[in-house]
């Protein structure tokens, strides 16, 4: 079983009772209510479908519910194995193209549509829908949050290391699923606040309703008078040939696997992309003992925090940048990539191209806002709001203050006398702000007494280092007045706790001083475990863009359990120990390429709409044969017409038509298509589906 029994941040949580299932007749075990997709993966299982247009393989690509390429048939009914939560008995089943339906003469007994009243409808759990409810019932309103999980934080959950951001207003230093949980807790205390956990919202309807499915199993109605919509965002997926293939997935898919359902779900990965969650997905996968062969980036710089980059690069992992995917490939599942430079016009040069052996291909490029509803509430003149992900991309922390001031434009539109704090705007500002300036820091000479070494030199929202020092020896220096500045050693009364190396988000903090003997000691981070370390061994010291800097012997190590972070004390040259920031995890044979590429390019093959396997090619050949200037012209080639509703291939059409020689500014928007997620047509007109319902194994979806 590919189960992940030992994790350096995570606990193992309740032990879940075994079930009994089956996949394709074979018996298989789970954990029960452990998501279906996760159980498969757990077994070795990746496969979970075929495509009727030609055989193709399917696997999970979003696992958030957002796609439809993890459909299987739960006993007779497809269901998206990433959304259904695995009960014992179930007969899991690959589905062949299209299922059939069954025979079913009989009137379907009379059912009643049960319907709920609320002033303000949330729909998303995450950390601004969390923020927003709080917010609202603060305010006296009654509340229904509905989330499309069974644990409510959004991509919290999913997140294992220390947030960023400042400590009073929005938890930095604390890991991403524990502050989720105390979110929940807050929120799910208000008496005014009605939670429905597993719950996605389906549309908003002119008559002032939205649609929910209850459990992923009935049908529901909310009447409300206002709705924020925190819907959080998906996936994008990009071109390249092979992006189709059984193991090339979402950075947060894998985040789901491997971080929430403690599944091992690959045995190497490499990663497309340098944004923070490229950078975090890796880190977390050499955490699950799963090895990173590498990560590119188009670009010529990292896209992403340089604390993060430099952490996963003294990892053992490189950073391939001005480099780009030239192909995914394998028999029906990822086996090999290749990447290849790209010139100024970011063309790939094949004559650079290597590849590497990899099970997995992780895409971490970006994401959409899952507006939609957003979108259909104003159409229709509803008092709406949009926060988080869902109205600009961002992190978290800005998140929840953007949660916290979308009520308060809500509360105002509902004609309440609120003001909206401008020190939260201020802040809401700084959290979301990209990077600053790189500044360069003073060298470093070890003392006689504990001295800090900052590694940070990119300016980000950050301050946990000043809160946990108990001399208040370390301040922010002053050039931007805010969180954005660089934390400096102002004092001399260092005590050599470690609270600053054991809390920083980004492991960019080391201790130094000189020992009695010619000898240097240094205090590093370290988020692996540490067991496998013993006093006196020799570890690969390095330096902070990881490069080697010497074989330092191990003199101690201590287990911080406030922020699940080892400190480890090594004993190193003078004149090096305050370079010295980590130690590599990983073997450096697991990055090498393969002695010559193999590939195949053939861009036009990439596909475009993955539901109906849809290519750029036959995308670009239709427009230029019919001069396309509204996407839904493309319906006549089945683009946009899958069970997603076009919520993933309408990102890609933009650079398509750009390809065919279309300005995509040009181009008539294609249609919005509720609803927003597939239900089965049974439990939409109010009939329970089960086990037990032979009347709706059927395969049929709205």
């Amino acid at each position: 079983m590919n189960r992940i029994t030992e994790h350096p941040v995570i606990d193992a949580g309740k032990p879940r009772a075994e079930v009994r299932f089956s996949f394709d007749g074979e018996p298989l075990a789970g954990l029960d209510g452990e998501a279906v997709s996760s159980a498969l993966f757990a077994a070795g299982v990746k496969r979970f479908s075929e495509h009727r247009k030609d055989g193709a393989p399917q696997g999970i690509f979003c696992a958030n519910g957002q796609c439809s390429q993890c459909n299987v048939l739960v006993d007779g009914v497809v269901r998206k194995a990433c959304v259904t939560a695995l009960r014992a008995g179930m007969d899991v089943r690959t589905v062949h193209g299209v299922p059939g339906l069954k025979a079913d003469d009989e009137a379907p007994p009379e059912a009643r549509i049960e319907t709920m009243r609320t002033e303000v409808l949330v729909v998303g759990g995450g950390p601004s829908g969390l923020a927003a409810a709080a917010e609202l019932a603060e305010r006296g309103f009654d509340v229904i949050l509905a989330d499309d999980k069974a644990s409510l934080g959004g991509k919290l959950v999913l997140q294992t290391h220390k947030f960023f951001g400042s400590e009073e207003d929005c938890y930095a230093g604390t890991r991403g699923y524990e502050i989720a949980a105390l979110l929940e807790r807050k929120v799910r205390a208000y008496p005014n606040v009605r939670v429905l956990a597993d719950s996605p919202v389906l549309a908003v309807y002119k008559d002032r309703k939205a649609g929910v499915y209850l459990d992923y199993a009935r049908y529901a109605l909310i009447d409300f008078q206002a709705v924020v919509v925190a819907a959080g965002a998906r996936e994008k997926s990009i071109l390249f040939p092979g992006n189709d293939l059984v193991g090339v997935y979402g950075a947060g898919a894998f985040q789901t696997l491997v971080n929430r359902d403690l599944v091992k779900a690959a045995r190497r990965v490499f990663v497309i992309g340098s944004g923070n969650v490229g950078l975090i997905g890796s880190y977390h996968a050499l955490q699950a003992g799963i090895e990173v062969a590498g990560i590119c980036e188009i670009l010529p710089k990292v896209n992403g925090y340089k604390v993060h980059a430099d952490k996963i690069r003294r990892m053992g992992v490189p950073i391939h940048l001005s480099t780009t995917v030239v192909s995914v490939e394998g028999d029906g599942r990822v086996e090999r990539v290749t990447v290849a430079d790209v010139d100024a016009d970011y063309r790939p040069l094949l004559e650079t191209a290597r590849t590497y052996e990899v099970d997995t291909v992780l895409v971490a490029t970006g994401l959409s806002p899952c507006d939609e509803l957003y979108r259909q509430a104003t159409r229709f003149g509803f008092a709406a709001v949009k926060a988080g992900d869902a109205e600009e991309i961002a992190e978290a922390s800005s998140a929840m203050f953007g949660g916290r001031i979308a009520a308060l434009s809500l509360a105002k539109l509902l004609g309440r006398k609120v003001e909206i704090d401008a020190e939260w705007l201020a802040k809401r500002e700084v959290l979301k702000s990209r990077p600053g300036d790189v500044i360069d820091r003073e060298p470093v000479e070890p003392g006689d007494s504990w001295k800090p070494v900052f590694f940070c030199t990119e300016e980000i929202p950050c301050n946990p280092c000043t809160t946990v020092c108990p001399t208040k020896s370390i301040r922010l220096k002053a050039r931007k007045g805010s969180i954005m500045d660089l934390p400096y050693f102002e004092g001399s009364d260092c005590k050599g706790c470690s609270a600053c190396v054991a809390a920083c988000p980004g492991l960019a903090v080391s201790l130094v001083r000189r020992a009695g003997d010619g000898m240097a000691e240094v205090r590093i981070p370290f988020e692996f475990d540490a067991g496998r370390y013993a006093i006196g061994d020799r570890l690969p010291a390095l330096d902070r863009d990881g490069l080697p800097v010497e074989d330092a012997e191990l003199v101690g190590k201590q287990y911080y359990k406030k922020h699940r972070t080892w400190v480890l004390t090594l004993r190193a040259r003078p004149e090096n120990a305050a370079r010295i920031i980590g130690v590599r995890v990983q073997d450096e044979a697991v990055t090498r390429p393969l002695p010559a590429p193999r590939y195949e390019y053939l861009p036009d093959r990439a596909i475009v709409c993955r539901c109906e396997r849809v290519t750029v090619g036959e995308i670009v050949e239709f427009i230029k044969a019919n001069e396309v200037r509204d996407v839904s012209q493309l319906k006549s080639i089945r683009v946009g017409m899958g069970a997603c509703g076009s919520k993933t291939c309408s990102a890609l059409l933009p650079q398509v038509f750009r390809k065919a020689g279309v300005d995509p500014r040009e181009v008539t928007d294609g249609t919005l298509r509720p609803l927003y997620l597939e239900a089965p047509l049974g439990e939409l007109a109010g009939r329970v589906s089960g086990p037990a319902d032979a009347d709706e194994r059927n395969g049929g979806r709205a």
